[in-house]
C-alpha cells in the first residue's frame, strides 16, 4: 500500500513557475513508477509525465515537454513536478500516482495508486 500527498499548487501569473511535491508513505517508494496527471473543470484527467523506478527515465506530454520537469529522490520518497513559463491552459487539479508496471503509460488504468490532488491556477 502506497499513500501520496501532494502539496506545492497555488494561484500564479502567466509565466511563473512552481515546484509541485508528492511525499509517498512507506518503504516500498522505488518500486514504483511515478506519474503526474492533470484535470481541469469538465474535462477528463490527462498524463503530464512519467518518471521510472530508478528516475533514469523520463516520458512527457507534448503540451508540457520542455517546460515541465519531473523528477525523485528515493531515499525521501517523493517525486517532484517542477513547473516553467506556465500558461493559463495548465491550470488544472494536479495529481501524482503510483504505478507497478514496467512500462510508460498514460492511462490513468495503470496507476495503483493516486493522491488526492494540488490545485494549481494560472492567471493571464
Amino acid at each position: 500500500q502506497v499513500q501520496l500527498v501532494e502539496s506545492g499548487g497555488g494561484l500564479v501569473q502567466a509565466g511563473d513557475s512552481l515546484r509541485l511535491s508528492c511525499a509517498a508513505s512507506g518503504r516500498t517508494f522505488s518500486r514504483y513508477a511515478m506519474g503526474w496527471f492533470r484535470q481541469a473543470p469538465g474535462k477528463e484527467r490527462e498524463f503530464v509525465a512519467y518518471i521510472t523506478r530508478s528516475g533514469a527515465n523520463t516520458y512527457y506530454a507534448d503540451s508540457v515537454k520542455g517546460r515541465f520537469t519531473i523528477s525523485r529522490d528515493n531515499a525521501q520518497n517523493t517525486v517532484y513536478l517542477r513547473m516553467n513559463s506556465l500558461k493559463p491552459e495548465d491550470t488544472a487539479v494536479y495529481y501524482c500516482a503510483a504505478s507497478s508496471l514496467g512500462f510508460v503509460s498514460h492511462s490513468t488504468a495503470s496507476y495503483d495508486y493516486w493522491g488526492q490532488g494540488t490545485q494549481v491556477t494560472v492567471s493571464s
